[in-house]
C-alpha cells in the first residue's frame, strides 16, 4: 500500500459536473481529491481485503440472527421494544439487502482491522462506482499512472444486477433527505442504476412521504402505494419519527431493511468480539459499562452506539484524549474499541472503505483526513492496482 502523489487532471471540476457529482466541493473545501492516489498490490486487494470483507459480512449476519431471538442483547443495542418484531418478521421473511460498507484499518503490513460497518445508509458509493472509475480511465489515457493500472470496483455493475435480483419488477421508491446535496446526489445515482436494471422509479423526500390508512399504508404524492423503498435515512431516525408507531402495521418493504438496524449499531463490535475472539480482522471491544473494558487498558476508541461522520467519538492513549469529535450522539451508550492508529502517510491518515453489494466485496472507497478521526469534511482519494 502506497499514496502516490500525482498531477491532477486540469478539467476534473468541469468533468466531475457533466457527471452530476455536483458535490465534489463542500463549504469551499476539496471533498474529492486527485493530487494523489493510494496504489495497491492485487494480493493486498484480494487476500488482505476482498476476503475479509467477505467473512466479516458472513459473521455479521451469523451475528444478526443470534441477537434477533435475544431479548438480553436487544437491549444492549438500546433497540427500542416497539421494534423487536418489525426487525424479526424482516430477519424471518429474509427481507433483502442492497449494500452496505465496512471501514477497515489497513496499511499493508498486517490484517484488515474492522473499526464499523456502515450498514444502514453508506454513502460515497457514487464516488466509488462512478467518478474514481472515471478517474483512472482517464488518467491512463494522460499518462498521470501507469498503463496497467487497474482498479478493485465492480460496484456499478453488481448494482444494477442485484436491483434486477431484489426488486422482481416492483416499482420502486428512493426517499432521504433531499435537501441535503450528498443525499439527493446519492440518491439520484441509486435511482438511475435500479432503471438501467429495468425498474421504474419515483424519488420523493421523506418528508412528503403520506400515510392512506391501515390498508393502504405508506403513499407518494401521487396517492400511489409505496410497495418497495429505498430509504437513504436511517433506522434508528425512522423509529423515532412521528410515522414510526406506522412501519410494523405497513405493507411496505424497505431497503435497507429493519433488520439491518441491528448492524449499523456500534454496539455489534462487543458482540462480534464476544462470539468471534481474537479474530484476526476484528479488534477487541467492549460494552463501556461491561467491567471487561478495562482490559483495554488507558488507550482505546470511544465510540458512541449511534453516530454518523465520526461525531462524538474520542481517541484516547495512555489515558489522554488524542482527538475528539464533538455532535449530538451518545445518549444511547458507548463502546470502547482497541486503539488501533491508522497509518500515517506524511501527516495523513486513510480509511479503506471496502463495499458489499447483495453480500458480494466488489469495491473500495478511501478517505484521509489530517485527524485520525473520519468525518464528514475528510477528504476522498482514488485507487488503482499496480
Amino acid at each position: 500500500m502506497q499514496r502516490i502523489l500525482c498531477p491532477e487532471r486540469d478539467d476534473w471540476q468541469q468533468t466531475a459536473e457533466q457527471c452530476g457529482f455536483t458535490f465534489h466541493t463542500i463549504d469551499g473545501e476539496r471533498y474529492w481529491d486527485e493530487r494523489a492516489y493510494y496504489a495497491f498490490t492485487l494480493a493486498e486487494i484480494e487476500r488482505d481485503i476482498e476476503t475479509p470483507t467477505g467473512e466479516i459480512d458472513a459473521m455479521c449476519l451469523d451475528l444478526a440472527g443470534r441477537v434477533i431471538g435475544d431479548e438480553r442483547h436487544l437491549r444492549r443495542l438500546k433497540i427500542p421494544e416497539a421494534f423487536w418484531d418489525l426487525i424479526a418478521e424482516s430477519w424471518e421473511r429474509d427481507d433483502r439487502s442492497l449494500y452496505g460498507r465496512l471501514d477497515l484499518k489497513f496499511d499493508g503490513a498486517g490484517p484488515a482491522k474492522l473499526l464499523e460497518y456502515n450498514a444502514d445508509t453508506p454513502t460515497s458509493i457514487f464516488e466509488a462506482a462512478v467518478f474514481q472509475w472515471t478517474w483512472l480511465e482517464q488518467a491512463i489515457e494522460r499518462r498521470i499512472i501507469p498503463a496497467r493500472a487497474d482498479q478493485f470496483n465492480s460496484i456499478h455493475e453488481r448494482l444494477i444486477a442485484a436491483w434486477k435480483d431484489i426488486a422482481s419488477n416492483k416499482h420502486l421508491h428512493l426517499t432521504g433527505t433531499t435537501a441535503n446535496e450528498e443525499d439527493a446526489g446519492t440518491l439520484a445515482y441509486l435511482e438511475d442504476t435500479a432503471r438501467q436494471a429495468g425498474l421504474s422509479t419515483t424519488l420523493l423526500d421523506i418528508e412528503d412521504i403520506g400515510w392512506r390508512d391501515e390498508a393502504g399504508g405508506f403513499v407518494d404524492l401521487d396517492n400511489r402505494d409505496m410497495e418497495l423503498v429505498f430509504k437513504l435515512y436511517p433506522w434508528e431516525w425512522m423509529f423515532h419519527d412521528a410515522f414510526g408507531a406506522k412501519l410494523k402495521g405497513a405493507p411496505t418493504r424497505w431497503i435497507e431493511p429493519p433488520w439491518k438496524a441491528l448492524l449499523s449499531n456500534k454496539g455489534i463490535l462487543p458482540l462480534l468480539w464476544e462470539m468471534f475472539p481474537n479474530h484476526p480482522n476484528l479488534l477487541p471491544a467492549y460494552f463501556e459499562d461491561d467491567p471487561r473494558a478495562a482490559e483495554l487498558g488507558s488507550s482505546y476508541v470511544r465510540k458512541p452506539l449511534l453516530s454518523r461522520e465520526g461525531a462524538n467519538v474520542t481517541l484516547v492513549s495512555a489515558g489522554m484524549s488524542l482527538d475528539e469529535h464533538e455532535g449530538p450522539y451518545g445518549a444511547e451508550g458507548f463502546i470502547r474499541q482497541a486503539l488501533a492508529p491508522l497509518p500515517n502517510f506524511s501527516g495523513v491518515y486513510p480509511v479503506i472503505g471496502s463495499w458489499l453489494v447483495n453480500h458480494e466485496p466488489c469495491g473500495l472507497s478511501i478517505r484521509e483526513d489530517e485527524s485520525p478521526i473520519t468525518g464528514n469534511s475528510s477528504r476522498f482519494l482514488p485507487h488503482a492496482i499496480l
